[in-house]
Formats: C-alpha cells, structure tokens, sequence
C-alpha cells in the first residue's frame, strides 16, 4: 500500500486532473452543494499547491473489536452519527508524530475510510469545522501495514458549502496540532 515507485510529475498531473473534475462537478451537476443560484459565478474550489511533502508513509494499527468503543459524530447540523473506529495512522509530520484514526458505519462493507481530521489551518485557511480524506484499500490492512495518507487529497465537507447538509465533525482524537497547507483551502 506505499508507494514504492512514485513519480511526482504523474502524481501532480493526476491530482489536477482530479481537481478540475470536481470544479466542473460543482459547476454543473445537480447534487453539487453550490446553491444553483450560485453555480453560474462559481469558478472553481481553491486549493494548497501540490505538495510531496503531504504524502506521509503511516503505520497502520487496526483496532481488534471496532464494535467495542463507537463513536457518536457530531454534526453540522442534526444528529450525531455513529462511526467505529476501524484502524489508526501514526504518521511524522512537522518534525512530529501524529496519529489519525479512520472510520466506517459498517466495518468490513466496503465503504472507503473515512477520515475527519483538524489541523492548525482549520478555521483560517480551511474550513472551520475541519475537512475530510476517504480512501478505499485494494486489501485488508494488517498491524504493521505502511499507508500513504495524501494530504493533498483534503476535502471541505459539502455542508461547508451548504447548509442543507449535515457534515460530522471530526472527533477531537483528529485535531493535529500540525500546519497541514494541503487539499482544500476553503473561502467563506
């Protein structure tokens, strides 16, 4: 699951390709969280430059009984969401050790990892209810397991863009007390 054979020029042009994918997302198509009042001016999400830097290699710990300890997600606005707690990051960054925890409803389903995080831009130059990575894994991860968790790839919750959505809010286990300048950079 790391990347032993990255190229930085594929990986940037590929994170462009996919950001100019979701401007045009958030343009035009109906379920995108700019009002449509709005979509006709809007011209396009900002966003940190691409950043090897963010790309952190992080040691994976997969948590034994996910079920043991849920997790009740704040919200936006409305109820709170269940999650469990399916595996933890340990990563450096800054000079620093930090650990990220990831999440699904349903361990074992499919669905991608979701990981809510805050860092030190949180509220200044992101969003100020903190931001998302999801991923899928191409298999199960193990204790021990390295990961690379792309900071590039931070994402603003739609609720950031519209109140008609209700976004959970990332736990205090994921407030990093690092400057992560990557993803989404968020303007409101």
């Amino acid at each position: 699951m790391s990347d032993t054979d990255f190229d930085a020029d594929e990986w940037a042009e590929r994170l462009e390709a996919n950001r100019a994918e979701k401007d045009e997302f958030f343009a035009e198509h109906p379920q995108s969280p700019i009002p449509p009042g709005e979509r006709e001016s809007f011209d396009g999400l900002s966003y940190f430059d691409p950043d090897a830097e963010y790309r952190v290699e992080a040691t994976v710990a997969v948590v034994d009984d996910p079920e043991a300890d849920p997790v009740e997600m704040e919200t936006s606005a409305g109820p709170n969401v269940r999650y469990l707690r399916v595996a933890r990051f340990t990563f450096e960054i800054g000079d620093t050790e930090q650990t990220l925890t990831a999440y699904q409803q349903e361990p074992g389903s499919g669905e991608p990892l979701f990981v809510p995080f805050r860092d030190k831009t949180t509220g200044q130059q992101t969003y100020k209810d903190g931001r998302y990575i999801e991923f899928e894994t191409d298999r199960t991860l193990d204790d021990g397991d390295t990961f690379t968790l792309d900071f590039n790839l931070a994402y603003s919750p739609f609720c950031a863009y519209s109140e008609t959505f209700a976004c959970p809010l990332p736990p205090e286990e994921n407030w990093l007390d690092v400057v992560i300048p990557a993803g989404e950079r968020f303007e409101g």
